[in-house]
Parts: structure tokens; sequence; C-alpha cells
């Protein structure tokens, strides 16, 4: 399967360990992966802000970017893959409706054609095979994020991959669902209710897989979105949290050579 792979500004700029395990599971799991010159940002921020036309702007550029992609008549891809819940939603949620709200017809129109050949990296990970997955003995809290969990119903297929991984002991966690406080411009509005919400949902680790034995409390936090791994990241080092973090496609990457996710390669 040929592939092209947004990037997202979060991971070129700020985790870009993240883009590099993310091509190389693809690859394992048997994907041609390219990345298309000219993608630039989805245009969230903006968005969120309510500054359509900026967001246009800069969406519109990536929209090109992509669905060239797409069309190219030499070698098109199949799909777009997006390592990021929140930017998948932007691009298949909402970049229909922005393009239309500023009038432009035909961006939507293509938008919607990009939108329908977008999916997330769990979400396509997740029919594939992989090699054999492996890493040591470790229990790890899956953190489900908002945009991945309600805007695009993906649940199971991150927690299913990790649960592929030999060594990776997947804990409930009562407080897996709730909100990290990220969530684009809100931790900029409100950073202390921000604040507070990474930190209670933080302290709740120390109870996962609690009632299930010995070896209760999350020893490694993983997602599928780069902003909430930030934030949560921060909180707990700043709190002094044992806690590691780590992308759901850093795990699997470590996983294939056996690896812990929590040293980095």
């Amino acid at each position: 399967m040929r592939v092209a792979l947004f990037v997202t500004c979060m991971v070129d700029v700020l985790e870009p360990d993240v883009g590099v395990a993310t091509v190389r599971v693809l690859r394992a799991a048997g994907c041609d992966v390219s990345c298309p010159d000219g993608q630039t940002c989805c245009g969230q921020p903006a968005w969120n802000a309510g500054a359509a036309d900026a967001a246009a702007t800069v969406a519109r550029t990536t929209l090109d970017a992509l669905h060239a992609a797409l069309h190219d008549p030499a070698d098109p891809a199949e799909v777009v893959v997006v390592p990021a819940g929140s930017c998948a939603t932007m691009i298949r949620v909402f970049w229909p409706e922005l393009f239309e709200l500023v009038g432009d017809h035909d961006a939507a129109e293509r938008a919607r054609l990009v939108g329908a050949r977008t999916r997330e990296l769990s979400e396509l990970l997740a029919e594939r095979s992989l090699p054999p997955l492996r890493m040591p003995a470790t229990r790890v809290a899956y953190h489900h994020s908002c945009h991945l969990l309600r805007e695009l119903r993906v649940h199971d297929q991150p927690e299913a991959l990790l649960d592929r991984v030999e060594g990776c002991e997947r804990v409930e966690w009562g407080a897996a669902e709730r909100c990290c406080g990220f969530g684009g411009l809100f931790s900029m509005k409100l950073p202390e209710v921000s604040v507070a919400m990474a930190d209670d949902k933080l302290a709740s680790l120390a109870e996962a897989g609690a009632g299930a034995g010995a070896g209760a409390g999350a020893e490694l936090l993983v997602s599928a979105d780069g902003s909430c791994l930030l934030h949560l990241r921060t909180r707990a080092e700043h709190e002094g949290r044992p806690v590691r973090t780590a992308h759901l496609a850093q795990v699997l990457a470590a996983a294939l050579d056996g690896r812990d996710p929590r040293v980095a390669p």
C-alpha cells in the first residue's frame, strides 16, 4: 500500500522522533511511505480561535499537497496517514466546513475527497499485519485523546495494537477517557484550569491497574496525540511524577527491535 504521510506541525517541530517511528512502523506494515512536498499545518489552531480565513489560508497549502499526492498520475498514494487524532479530525471532519464557510467551494470539494481517504495511524495499523512485537515488561496506561475518541470514534484500535506487544501490560485506568486539559487553545485561554485537569488525571495513574494484583500503577503513559503527551509530560516532570510518556508509534517502533520505549534509541 502506498501512503502519503502528513507529518503534522507538532511532530515536525517538537517531536521528530515520532515521525521517524511512524515511517518505520508503516514500512514494517508493508506500506510504501511518501511525505508530500508543500504540507504545512492543518489550520486547527486558527480554526479553534474562530479565525476561519486564516485557517483556510494555512490549510489550503496542505490540502493542495495531499490532494496532489493522492492524484499523482505517475504514482498516486492510496491513503493519507496522520499520526495525530486531532489533525486527522481537522482534515476529515472540519476541512469541508471550513472551506465552505470561507466560500471556497472548489477547496471544499477537494477537502471532502482527501478526508474520505485520510486515516489516523492506529486506524490503519490495526487492520494490517506487523512483525512480532516485544518489549521489556512494562505497565502501560493508554490516554484516549478527545478528538480521536469523540470525533473519529476511534477507541479499540490503539489498545489492540498495544495488546499485540509482548511484555506490554496494559492496565485499566479509570481516567483513560478524561480530557487532559490541553484542548488546542484551551490551555492558552484557561491555563489554570488546564494545569489542574492534567494534574488530576496524572494523579490517578498511581491507581491504574489497582485490584489486578501486584504491580498497580502505570510506568508508561501512551497516546496517539503528541499535543496531549506534551501537556501531560510537562506536568509530570514539573510535579516529579515517575511516569514516562510515549507516542503509540514510538512504542511500536521500539517493539520491532524488542527495545524499551522509555529509553531513546
